[in-house]
């Protein structure tokens, strides 16, 4: 799902770049105020978890990759802003350090999968699993659904991002300057691979950490 260089606009880039300023912003606000010292290694650890699950990733027709992201599990664990700040940092780093993504793209990249992702995931856990006891089969079932429900919201903003590229940006003879997919190609190749195959991988990997969770620390589950 990195969404690598030239495949979007400046303008996009930089469009994304300002949407995740006052986030980024206010995630160190709120992580300064409710992050516990005891926790902070979680954190670290969060994030080294996210960047080596989202290493194994798979091409995908249109420029971007596909692979289980982990950022659920970090958002039931530490909270939504807190799974941001870890997949941010991950994203930066390989980016950065590996070329897994793009630097003019990172805004965007983290726009999909440090924010729309663990926050749809971990609000989507929290309705299917009102009520439920932390222990509960119906729990880890709830972080399973907030996954899988987690990373296909993240795969269509994707899709989309690159859909509207042709669109807005072409030249006089329609030639598109950045990514040549449309939305008609982009969205559903996007989704449907989401909703297919890596939906699933991030629903059984977060399904299974929680059960694993429930046996021996129900204090780590949020």
């Amino acid at each position: 799902m990195h969404i690598p260089d030239g495949y979007l606009s400046p303008q996009t880039g930089g469009f994304f770049y300002l949407v995740m300023m006052p986030l980024w912003y206010s995630a160190s606000r709120i992580l300064k105020k409710t992050l516990k010292s005891k926790q902070v290694p979680y954190l670290a650890f969060s994030a080294c978890f996210v960047f080596v699950i989202m290493m194994f990733n798979i091409p995908i027709p249109g420029g971007s990759t596909g692979h289980a992201v982990g950022g659920t599990l970090a958002a039931i664990l530490l909270g939504p802003w807190a799974a941001l700040v870890a997949i941010t940092v991950a994203l930066a780093v390989q980016a950065l350090l590996f070329g897994d993504g793009g630097v003019t793209s990172l805004g965007a990249n983290c726009f999909n999968m440090a924010f729309v992702l663990p926050f749809v995931g971990y609000f989507s856990y929290k309705v299917f699993g009102l009520g439920s006891k932390k222990d509960s089969m119906r729990r880890a079932a709830a972080a399973g659904i907030g996954a899988y429900l987690g990373i296909v919201a993240s795969s269509l903003c994707a899709g989309i991002e690159f859909g509207v590229q042709p669109i807005l940006y072409h030249t006089k003879t329609g030639q598109p300057l950045y990514c040549p997919y449309g939305l008609n190609i982009a969205v559903p190749v996007m989704l449907g691979e989401h909703l297919l195959f890596f939906g699933w991988a991030e629903a059984a990997v977060t399904f299974l950490v929680i059960r694993y969770l429930q046996k021996e620390d129900l204090n780590l589950i949020r």
